[in-house]
């Protein structure tokens, strides 16, 4: 089993062509019904048949396939206007560079026995989170010493007045990772005066003996990719033909119990919900269109930080769980493909306002003094 990792895919796509001995014209006869006015003629001639075929004028809409259906509500955007002073390929480049290098660091021990320890009851840390993300501090104070960083296991370091706050997760879904089920990622995102600017998520794929990683990626206003290659939320608009993902903290409190009932609802009326346990790597997924949804209380700004974005830019729609605009600092969060967004919040957003009219705190759950942001 080497240490190194693929970040990028080397099979080129093929193209079938068609037959040679099948014109195209032949071809997309065979595949498109064909329609005649009722003034169309047909007549013998040398042993065939002739048809004559009036034309039929028809209204072609110019709008892409992937438009926006209308009347689709509008929500506000939660990516930064601009990456800031520094240019959107340098700071995705040191981005990229800080989750791969962390990354490098859970490939080593993915496959070795874990240094288990608690910081709850059920909410594990391992020598290898905090490994990964010495080695992540490392290249961000390396390239960017001014920056702000907070960071799951060491906290808030760096200038607090810096307009940059790097959100670091060096191992996203521990419990995963220390049971060796494949799906935990590092993940980086980087605020610009609060919003989302650009991010990297590495996913840890396959399993035991076999283990594999793909890296997304994203800037504000420059789309999302996996892999290098452009990805887009699905177009998926009925929650009977969806897959959703959720997730439950460790606290089993009135939003755990609330979100269990909103797992058996969706669950009876989708097809399927999934509980996967790492929140970066739920929100790639609705990014890359292989699910539609994921929503969950009671996250924290390392593990939205880049996932929100990488939704965002492939498409898809950012909120909090009642519906409102959404920011890192934020206790929930709904992700989805975009038109499906609306028709979760009719069951997602009572229940949360439900918890909030019994004194469930929705308030921002922190953000560094004297941080400056935009909202």
């Amino acid at each position: 089993m080497g240490k190194s990792l693929v970040f990028s895919t080397t099979i080129p796509l093929r193209f079938s062509h068609l037959p040679r001995s099948i014109s195209p014209f032949h071809h997309l006869s065979q595949c498109v019904p064909q329609r005649f006015s009722e003034n169309s003629q047909c007549c013998v001639e040398n042993g065939g048949i002739r048809l004559k075929v009036t034309p039929i004028r028809r209204n072609l809409s110019t709008k892409a396939v992937l438009s926006e259906p209308p009347n689709q509500r509008q929500y506000p955007k939660v990516a930064a206007k601009s990456t800031g002073p520094i240019p959107p390929s340098q700071l995705i480049q040191v981005v990229e560079t800080a989750a791969k290098t962390g990354a490098e660091v859970v490939m080593d021990a993915v496959n070795k026995p874990r240094n288990i320890s608690y910081k709850g009851l059920t909410d594990l840390v391992t020598d290898t989170d905090k490994m990964s993300e010495a080695a992540i501090l490392e290249v961000v104070r390396k390239n960017f010493a001014d920056h702000l960083i907070l960071g799951e296991e060491g906290g808030v370091i760096g200038d607090s007045f810096s307009e940059y706050l790097w959100c670091i997760d060096p191992l996203d879904g521990t419990t995963n990772f220390a049971h060796g089920y494949p799906s935990f990622a590092v993940s980086v995102g980087v605020l610009f005066r609060g919003n989302p600017a650009a991010a990297a998520v590495v996913e840890f794929v396959g399993g035991s003996m076999a283990w594999n990683t793909r890296i997304f990626s994203a800037t504000a206003g420059g789309g999302a990719f996996c892999n290098g290659h452009k990805i887009h939320a699905s177009q998926t608009d009925k929650v009977e033909q969806s897959l959703l993902v959720t997730g439950f903290g460790y606290e089993h409190d009135d939003a755990w119990a609330a979100n269990i009932q909103l797992f058996k609802e969706y669950t009876d009326i989708s097809r399927g919900v999934r509980r996967l346990g790492a929140a970066a790597v739920d929100m790639c997924h609705v990014a890359l269109g292989i699910v539609e949804a994921y929503w969950e209380y009671r996250l924290k700004p390392w593990d939205m930080a880049a996932g929100v974005l990488m939704v965002e830019e492939a498409g898809g729609t950012v909120t909090r769980m009642d519906g409102g605009k959404f920011c890192v600092f934020d206790r929930s969060v709904l992700v989805s493909n975009g038109v499906m967004h609306a028709k979760l919040l009719e069951r997602i957003a009572p229940t949360t306002e439900k918890l909030k009219a019994k004194g469930i705190d929705f308030s921002l759950w922190y953000k560094p003094e004297n941080y400056p942001t935009d909202f």
